[in-house]
């Protein structure tokens, strides 16, 4: 079983950046799909970005609302999967959790929050105006 600790959330004004961090207990990490998802109060969770195993060519995979301004890496040498967030939002106030999943090589399957196995508890990131 896989543990995710997310770091790297804040409050920061319109315009900034953020760099969040997802930590994994171990190796195995570096088999699975990892994804960025967030939930803010009174809404779904929401898919950010997802990117792929290594051995399937590590494509990365994006919302709508995030392309352009977000970027999701791994590091499997470290078992650490990262999100730039750049040019924030106040819609992108939410709290962002980390995913671990099976890779299926069908990139539609990674939108989908129930494709993920594991989770961590999530990082708040407020955007103020």
């Amino acid at each position: 079983q896989v543990q995710l600790v997310e770091s790297g959330g804040g409050l920061v004004q319109t315009g900034g950046s953020l760099r969040l961090s997802c930590a994994a207990s171990d190796r195995t990490a570096s088999g699975y799909v990892m994804g960025w998802f967030r939930q803010a109060p009174g809404k779904e969770r929401e898919f950010v970005a997802a990117v792929e195993v290594m051995w399937r060519g590590a494509g990365t995979y994006y919302a709508d609302s995030a392309k352009g301004r977000f970027t999701i890496s791994r590091d499997n040498a470290k078992n650490a999967v990262y999100l730039q967030s750049n040019s924030l939002k106040p819609e992108d106030t939410a709290v962002y959790l980390c995913a671990a999943g099976y890779s299926t090589g069908v990139p539609g399957d990674y939108y989908a929050a129930r494709s993920y196995a594991y989770w961590g508890q999530g990082t708040q990131v407020t955007v103020s105006s």
